[in-house]
C-alpha cells in the first residue's frame, strides 16, 4: 500500500468531491471537525449514514497511523446511529483504541454535534499491515 492519500475520498485534499477531513491528535484521540453540506444528505437535511460511517472508519485508521505509526485495513466495522445527524452543522468525529490482540486492534469512534450530543458511534477491528 502506498502512502499517497491525496485522492482518498475521506481525507484526500485533491479529490474534488471528497470530504477532505483534516485529522489531529487531541487528548489521546484522533479528531476531525467538518460541516457536511446537503450534497451528502440521505433524507432531507440529514447526513447520509454512509458518510457518517466513512468519517468514523477514516478516523479509526488515522488514529493508528498518527498515534502508533501503523498502517491498517478495516477487517470488521459496526455502526450505530443514535439519532439523525443534520447537514450544515459542525460535526466532530473522534476515534481511539480500545484493545489489541496480535495483529488486530479494536477501536471506537463517535460523531458528535457542537453541543457534544453523539449522533453515531462505531467500532471496528483493524488488521495491522506488516511493512
Amino acid at each position: 500500500m502506498g502512502r499517497n492519500d491525496a485522492y482518498c475520498f475521506a481525507c484526500g485534499k485533491e479529490n474534488p468531491i471528497g470530504l477532505k477531513l483534516d485529522f489531529s491528535m487531541e487528548d489521546g484521540k484522533c479528531v476531525a471537525r467538518k460541516m457536511i453540506p446537503r450534497e451528502y444528505q440521505g433524507y432531507d437535511d440529514v447526513v447520509h449514514g454512509g458518510i457518517l460511517t466513512t468519517m468514523a472508519d477514516e478516523a479509526m485508521v488515522k488514529y493508528l497511523i498518527m498515534e502508533k505509526g501503523e498502517e491498517a485495513m478495516t477487517a470488521k466495522l459496526e455502526m450505530r446511529y443514535r439519532q439523525p445527524t443534520p447537514v450544515g452543522e459542525m460535526l466532530t468525529v473522534s476515534a481511539w483504541e480500545e484493545s489489541r490482540r496480535n495483529h488486530f486492534v479494536r477501536l471506537k469512534a463517535t460523531v458528535a454535534l457542537p453541543d457534544g450530543t453523539v449522533t453515531a458511534e462505531g467500532s471496528a477491528q483493524m488488521a495491522i499491515l506488516e511493512g
